[in-house]
């Protein structure tokens, strides 16, 4: 292969000069796991702790320690929230998962969780200038079973040390009953981003999607395909935004949800799809095809794909149908066959693709702005608002059908974002603090460029080290033998 440079930028572009347009996106799936556990080997992870406080001399081992610390503890004591102002507390979140659903690889045992926790926490430090801790639990009993109660008690202890927890990849139905009672009991903001913030996102991808088509939300019908936390937690959220329950179905992997559904009426740990069966497809429809004929739009978080929908579906949808492909690694159907079936808007999950819908857009600002506000929750009120204000910052720079909704290179959003929602927060009395829209604005902003500063400082000093630049090349031909060879899975 001649020897062209090869970056993190143009390899989707290389791929496609060597590959069919079906074997581009396994090939660029492939490509970014192998380089991914090369790279997570080469710096052993993604993050560490570093002080943000100066040691300009011995003796200022006495402030920051013993004795001079004795003055921060006391005075904590005496006014708990002090904990905020005087120690890192409130810039921190937790990152709390059981690993039991770790993306599309299931249960990865509780340590298998680690590298996506840190990654949540590498992006809340780069995008929302905020400090993480990943903690992976073990729930398991003396048998072997996941105990949620495990979760639910480890998050009440450690509210002291933290202003938000942040839920991830916890199997259903656990995720829906400890996410509602640590809601309900913690004095902190509590929220679950693979529910909550794949809703956030997917309603401000839908917000513009609606705009181009012309169409109103109240009015489309919409079938979700697949009915785990984040497609269940995205239509409670457009409900409450506005959309028709009556005008949705959704499938989950036995059957459309409905009122006869007795094995999810019987099962009170499924409360949260009970829900919506009550209030969805008052027709009872069925079958996907059935569903599709004439639906506005399609939202899969199902079974990675790329046949999981079926172009027929697609052709019997109506005007200008819209299509939201969201499963990972592998989305339900691929853009290109989505709309050579002729869908005229098509998001998926992936960065490789137009129209990536990705919670790393929505919970840096979402976070960010209930820790400037010093919220006790996030509500979905909030999650809204952080939807509209995505919507809003991306309308506003333009928009078309391969464009409606921000990217995460776009540093504005976050700041904005973190602004709507802090004063939602404040609008309900959720809030410890009374700042201004500007306020917060300016506040956010300067957190994650200090953050994105630093990051780059330790790049440029060396401390961070680059990577040798023959590993991508190397990855890329191994990339291209494994497909060409039909060994890529």
């Amino acid at each position: 292969m001649e020897k062209v440079r090869i970056t993190l930028e143009n390899v989707t572009d290389l791929f496609a000069q060597f590959l069919p347009p079906e074997q581009t996106a396994r090939a660029h799936t492939l490509f970014l796991k192998r380089l991914a556990s090369i790279m997570h080997r080469f710096y052993g992870g993604k993050m560490q702790t570093l002080p943000k406080a100066g040691v300009f001399g011995f003796n200022w081992f006495n402030v920051w320690y013993t004795p001079g610390i004795s003055a921060i503890s006391t005075a904590i004591r005496d006014n708990n929230d002090m904990s905020y102002d005087l120690t890192n507390r409130g810039n921190h979140v937790a990152v709390v998962s059981d690993s039991t659903r770790v993306l599309g690889d299931g249960d990865c045992s509780p340590p298998g969780g680690l590298g996506v926790m840190e990654g949540k926490a590498f992006l809340m430090k780069y995008l929302g200038g905020i400090d993480a801790t990943a903690l992976c639990i073990d729930t398991r009993d003396k048998n072997g079973r996941h105990q949620a109660e495990k979760i639910i008690e480890f998050v009440k202890m450690i509210q002291p040390s933290f202003s938000a927890v942040n839920l991830e990849d916890i199997s259903q139905p656990d995720c829906y009953r400890v996410l509602d009672v640590l809601k309900k009991e913690c004095d902190i903001p509590v929220w679950h981003d693979d529910a909550q913030g794949t809703a956030c996102v997917t309603l401000a991808g839908l917000i513009n999607a609606l705009k181009l088509v012309d169409k109103e939300l109240n009015k489309v019908r919409i079938v979700f395909l697949g009915a785990g936390a984040s497609n269940t937690a995205i239509a409670r959220i457009i409900i409450q935004a506005g959309g028709n329950p009556e005008k949705m179905i959704m499938f989950d992997s036995k059957a459309s949800l409905h009122k006869d559904r007795e094995d999810l009426k019987a099962d009170e740990r499924y409360y949260r799809k009970w829900e919506l069966c009550e209030k969805t497809n008052p027709e009872k429809i069925k079958e996907h095809d059935r569903a599709l004929k004439n639906a506005d739009v399609l939202i899969a978080l199902s079974t990675p794909g790329p046949d999981v929908v079926k172009p027929g579906w697609i052709k019997e949808m109506a005007v200008k149908p819209v299509v939201f492909a969201c499963a990972n690694p592998i989305p339900e159907i691929y853009p290109y066959a989505a709309k050579k079936a002729g869908a005229y808007i098509v998001a998926t999950g992936r960065g490789d693709f137009p129209n990536q819908v990705n919670n790393s857009l929505g919970f840096p600002g979402i976070l960010k702005g209930a820790l400037l506000a010093r919220a006790r929750k996030i509500s979905d009120s909030m999650i809204i608002a952080a939807a509209q204000s995505i919507a809003e910052f991306t309308e506003k720079r333009g928009i078309n059908p391969d464009n409606i909704i921000a990217r995460m290179d776009e540093v504005g959003v976050f700041p904005r974002e973190a602004a709507d929602v802090a004063g939602n927060a404040l609008e309900q009395g959720f809030g410890r603090v009374q700042l201004s829209w500007d306020e917060t604005f300016e506040l956010a902003l300067r957190d994650i460029e200090q953050s994105r500063k630093a990051v780059h400082v330790l790049i440029d000093s060396g401390v961070i080290k680059t990577p040798p630049g023959e590993i991508i090349h190397e990855v890329f031909e191994w990339t291209i033998n494994e497909i060409t060879q039909h060994k890529g899975k």
